[in-house]
């Protein structure tokens, strides 16, 4: 259902839009980044397959009609939309989809192709492995009439502005995109890759078209609105935040432990699953952990972590060391695929075992910024937290105490109020603001 701030909140506005695995969400933005009405729509009420461009269009017109509800349209200047990184789909040269698309935990089985990879790609390429950008791009290059390979949110932003020959550098990354150099690199060549059918990639933030008559008329929009390149889901998100320099750290204290900060200078470490979206001229790297909320869930139901957090004295210590895990394995901060938990010995009160589970993943997040920071990160400033973990008062104040720097408020977990940020950006941009 739309939200909105006011009965007919005014402008100039600008729009975000993100497309997930799940639903769509927009999201109206003041130039003071405040939220002027904001709409969420299942993609399950369009159809059941959420691979289904059509699908994915059907749910961000609606939840978009939903918001401008709530607007005056005429103060809409600006539209940028985000989607899932590494979700690729061929289309011709008119946009339309010529294969169901390859969403991003698709793996592409073809050995031919992930050899061919393997053997042109750098070893801190993001485009390695089955899941890649890439792949899916070779995969899909034969097919007939395919004249670009555009990612989920390129294919979005194209059917506002008619432009279906465009990315930005964030969803290209794991497609093999330099962005150090900001350019395709020579070595995608060499992998049997035809260059002309991937797309010409900007910042994210810039303007690449206004709106088509079509569109404008759809939505009742000003034909001069202008649709500006949006990102990833997961760089929305962290720009959602408010995080913008260089120290600053997310943290997001989900099912698992996800730290993300910014950097002054690109940081990869594959052995991590480490890769730096660039994000102006800073740089965003971050690890996950698999520690978590869900071993959490394994030993307490939610109802009972918020009842026994209440007995937990967050300034003083357990003295366990603990490595929480659902399950031996382990990505990041350690690289270990047969670590095995350790959660013993267990106390007899259930509030300290609670607490000390705390204090061990507050321990492994603190660990992971010193990794970012010994591969090459900034040293870390502030931390600000998303997620369901983040509203736990007892986990926040052991988190500051081992973190030992200020937690500052998140503005927004929505990944759609990241990308209005992106809209704001552009509008800016082109002197709209």
């Amino acid at each position: 259902m739309p939200r909105s701030s006011s009965p007919l909140s005014t402008g100039p506005l600008a729009i975000g839009i993100d497309i997930g695995t799940s639903g769509a969400r927009a999201v109206a933005m003041r130039p003071d980044f405040s939220i002027a009405a904001h709409s969420a729509i299942a993609l399950e009420r369009f159809g059941l397959n959420g691979r289904d461009p059509a699908v994915w269009w059907e749910a961000v017109g609606a939840t978009l009609a939903e918001v401008l509800k709530c607007i005056d349209r005429a103060a809409v200047l600006s539209i940028a939309v985000d989607g899932t990184s590494g979700t690729l789909l061929p289309v011709d040269g008119s946009g339309r989809p010529l294969a169901e698309p390859l969403m991003y935990n698709d793996k592409v089985a073809d050995d031919t192709i992930l050899t061919a990879i393997a053997g042109a790609a750098p070893a801190t390429s993001a485009a390695l492995g089955a899941t890649s950008g890439l792949a899916k791009a070779l995969s899909f290059q034969h097919l007939p009439g395919v004249a670009t390979v555009l990612h989920q949110a390129d294919w979005i932003a194209g059917q506002f502005s008619g432009r279906f020959d465009v990315s930005d550098e964030n969803n290209a990354l794991k497609t093999g995109y330099d962005v150090e150099a900001r350019r395709w690199p020579d070595w995608i060549a060499a992998t049997g890759m035809r260059m002309e059918f991937l797309p010409r990639i900007v910042r994210p933030g810039d303007v690449t078209g206004t709106l088509t008559a079509s569109a404008a008329k759809m939505f009742g929009l000003p034909r001069d609105v202008v649709v500006v390149a949006g990102t990833t889901d997961g760089c929305a998100s962290f720009l959602a935040t408010g995080a913008t320099a260089a120290g600053a750290g997310v943290t997001a204290l989900g099912s698992s432990l996800t730290i993300k900060i910014l950097s002054d200078r690109p940081i990869s470490a594959p052995q991590f699953g480490i890769y730096s979206h660039r994000l102006g001229n800073t740089y965003l790297a971050g690890g996950a952990s698999n520690s978590g909320g869900k071993v959490l869930a394994q030993h307490f139901p939610v109802a009972r972590i918020v009842e026994l957090s209440k007995k937990i004295d967050p300034a003083t210590e357990t003295g366990l060391d603990y490595y929480p895990l659902p399950a031996p394995g382990e990505r990041f901060p350690i690289a270990d695929p047969a670590l095995p938990p350790r959660l013993e010995p267990r106390p007899a009160d259930d509030a300290d075992y609670l607490k000390a589970m705390f204090e061990g993943i507050a321990a492994i997040e603190a660990l992971g910024y010193r990794r970012l920071a010994e591969l090459g990160a900034p040293r870390l400033t502030s931390v600000r937290s998303v997620g369901g973990g983040a509203a736990n008062p007892a986990w926040t104040a052991i988190r500051q105490r081992k973190l030992g720097v200020a937690l500052v408020p998140a503005l927004s977990e929505e990944a759609a109020a990241g990308t209005a940020r992106l809209a704001l950006m552009g509008a800016g941009a082109a002197g709209l603001l």
